[in-house]
């Protein structure tokens, strides 16, 4: 469905850094996909890169077979692409349902506003007329967030370390909602996390490292080695040239 070719990305181009290098992924349809692995290891870059937020400094982007690489971000949203950011925005003087209406203008006729927000785990009658402002919490903004992706039922959607900033309960309840999402869904989900909690709702984990991709596989394939003390998936890249039983610096 997306697939990623031989992408690299260098930020302030001829003198900068080279974030990511030589990335290959695809994505196919209907599944749910966590990328994980050491801070500063090229996670948020790819999802941004994904977005259009970034533009490779080489390689391509397939959607459906048709390239997306120089597409902006809203020619990517046309065509079925979301992104959720870290901290979702809070727009004073407009509620709930209006935000969820301006997600769902698309197809308004097939799109329900209470049943978007039944499946994130929000009662529709306490949250329709609230302000979408700072009265809110961290967990019900996230969760509202995810309401107005499925409301413009993507393709891809890209989640960018949802759970940061909300307490335990709420991220509990965050990742039920990915669980029923993925149930009742077409939409393919791609979540940037550290949490195990998250990567036990993958088909398939990513693990990144300095701007490659240094592993991927089934989630239990990956989970078993993360959280084996025996072995270090990341040291193949290590730049301290750790052995298989270093411990990550992270």
């Amino acid at each position: 469905m997306l697939e990623i070719q031989n992408v690299s990305l260098e930020l302030n181009e001829g003198n900068g850094v080279e974030i990511l290098k030589e990335i290959n992924l695809k994505f196919y349809e209907k599944k749910i996909y966590v990328i994980t692995g050491p801070n500063g290891g090229g996670k948020s870059s790819l999802a941004k890169l994904i977005m259009g937020v970034y533009t490779p400094t080489s390689g391509k982007l397939l959607l459906d077979g048709q390239e997306i690489t120089n597409l902006s971000i809203s020619e990517r949203a046309r065509l079925g692409i979301g992104y959720a950011f870290q901290n979702p925005p809070r727009f004073k003087g407009i509620k709930v349902k209006e935000l969820l209406q301006m997600a769902a203008s698309h197809n308004p006729e097939k799109v329900n506003i209470c049943d978007l927000l039944y499946d994130v785990g929000l009662c529709s009658q306490d949250y329709l007329n609230r302000d979408v402002d700072a009265s809110l919490s961290g967990g019900e903004m996230k969760r509202i967030e995810i309401a107005t992706v499925l409301a413009r039922n993507l393709k891809l959607a890209v989640f960018d370390e949802p759970e940061a900033g909300i307490d335990l309960w709420s991220f509990q309840k965050l990742a039920e909602t990915f669980r029923n999402i993925h149930l009742k869904y077409e939409t393919t989900i791609v979540i940037i996390s550290h949490q195990e909690r998250i990567m036990e709702l993958a088909d398939e984990i990513i693990l990144m490292s300095n701007g490659t991709i240094s592993a991927q596989s089934e989630r239990d394939t990956i989970l078993a080695g993360i959280l084996n003390n025996d072995a270090c998936l990341c040291s193949a890249n290590c730049a301290k040239g750790g052995g298989q039983n270093a411990q990550c610096a992270g």
